[in-house]
């Protein structure tokens, strides 16, 4: 193909810059979950294939040592390669193949790059395909960043809404449907609500997650496991999960694993369910907390900066706001994780790179949003407790608690009355005498 021209510094070799120029696309790169569970698998199959007798130990052993550094973040501005590339992920593959025989030689010699004595392709993609590896990249980073971030966020997030729940559970307040008034309930009924959707949440993600643990790892170029061990998949994946410490296993059916990428657009729409409860949970709250004075105001959340550059003294929901948009993104990523997922042509599927960055970048958004927003709104909220209890009594379906003593239809004409005087239905009740003093009192404050 002709002479390419790599920095000098550069730990990549010519497949990689070959990528580098042929892709001149975005400015987005695997992130750095992606590239370090790559090293990790790099580092395991170089074990596995020592532990075969496949590959020498005095090469596997620094191979092993320069995928742990990849692993540590020491290189990641060396893997170069745009996400919008070859769609098995091969150049990115490539990428990390001649970066660990770059960094094994330079133990071994003293001098980076080259082929010898470790070979990219022979040495450290020993028993490997980019069609395997990279399906099984997806998984294992995906899966990793479920389990270190968004779950223990959404654990947070849910907490500090029970912990609402909790404080908030004596405090009467009017009930809304269709955005219109509804009867009575409890605020704290009303966030615990909020705390058993992302209760779920965490369910829904769980669920997907034996299908994540999956790997596609042994399946070589199109699933039959040419040109690898019989043992080199079962040995490799026992190495990731004793790393991890999650339940990875071999795929059952490696023709699935690598031709589909269900459980990745499984996952998604795990992914964007989630979002979509951030979304009425992050709405709920900015209008509850609307106003101060000419909104429904029955709670406050703190307070964190200007709300406006001309209007002083206004102060904006600024976090709900943010989880709001992160939401949206993560219905954009599922779109793309969708159509992504339809790319199974055959034996492979061809949009691998651009459905793992935006799983990846999904589950990154939703932890760190989960988070923040339980940090820094949901643990501050307060209750107004005489705006809610004002409501209450201001309110025309205060009217249904008298349904059951006095019917449906003197119900609705006390309520029309009321409206049509801009009194109460505590004061047209009495007026009427339809029941005593205290039968009214205690029904309407049922």
């Amino acid at each position: 193909m002709g002479i390419v021209n790599v920095p000098a510094e550069a730990y990549y070799g010519s497949q990689t810059q070959r990528a580098a120029d042929n892709f001149p696309i975005s400015d987005l790169k695997f992130q750095a979950a992606f590239i370090h569970a790559l090293a990790l698998v790099k580092h395991c199959a170089a074990q596995a294939n020592k532990k075969l007798g496949l590959l020498d130990p005095e090469l596997a052993d620094p191979i092993s040592r320069a995928s742990r550094e990849v692993m540590d973040g020491k290189y990641d501005s060396q893997f170069v390669v745009d996400i919008f590339q070859t769609g098995s992920g091969t150049s990115t593959n490539m990428n990390m193949n001649e970066v660990v025989a770059s960094r094994a030689n330079e133990i071994l010699t003293g001098q980076k790059g080259g082929k010898s004595p470790v070979h990219p392709n022979d040495h450290v993609n020993l028993g490997q395909s980019s069609n395997d590896v990279i399906p099984s990249v997806v998984h294992i980073s995906a899966l990793m960043l479920i389990d270190e971030r968004l779950i223990p966020s959404l654990k947070f997030l849910k907490s500090a809404l029970t912990a609402k729940a909790n404080e908030f559970k004596d405090i009467r307040k009017l009930g809304r449907t269709h955005l219109q008034d509804a009867v009575p309930m409890y605020l704290g009924q009303e966030f615990s609500g909020y705390a058993r959707q992302i209760e779920l949440a965490v369910d829904r993600i769980r669920g997907a997650e034996p299908r994540l643990a999956e790997l596609a790892l042994g399946g070589t170029a199109v699933g039959s496991g040419l040109n690898t061990h019989q043992d080199f998949a079962h040995l490799v994946i026992a190495m990731i999960s004793n790393h991890t410490g999650l339940p990875f296993v071999e795929a059952q059916n490696h023709f699935e694993a690598q031709s589909a990428q269900d459980a990745a657009v499984e996952t998604s729409g795990a992914l964007k369910a989630l979002a979509v409860s951030l979304i009425k949970i992050a709405n709920d709250i900015r209008w509850l907390a609307s106003g101060p004075r000419c909104g429904i105001g029955e709670i406050n959340i703190p307070s964190l900066q200007p709300g406006s550059s001309i209007m002083p003294g206004k102060v904006n929901p600024v976090i709900p706001e943010a989880v709001l948009q992160v939401a949206a993104q993560v219905m954009g990523n599922d779109t793309t994780i969708m159509m992504g997922g339809q790319a199974g042509n055959f034996e492979l599927n061809v949009m691998l790179p651009v459905m793992a960055y935006n799983l990846l970048q999904a589950i990154a958004l939703l932890a760190s949003a989960s988070g923040v927003f339980a940090q820094k709104c949901v643990s501050g909220i307060t209750a107004n407790r005489e705006i809610c209890a004002g409501y209450i009594e201001k309110s025309l379906a205060l009217v249904t608690g008298l349904v059951p003593e006095i019917g449906y239809d003197k119900a609705a004409a006390i309520a029309k009355k009321a409206y049509d005087n801009g009194k109460t239905i505590r004061e047209v009740a009495i007026e009427e005498n339809i029941l005593s003093v205290d039968k009214i009192k205690k029904l309407l404050n049922s």
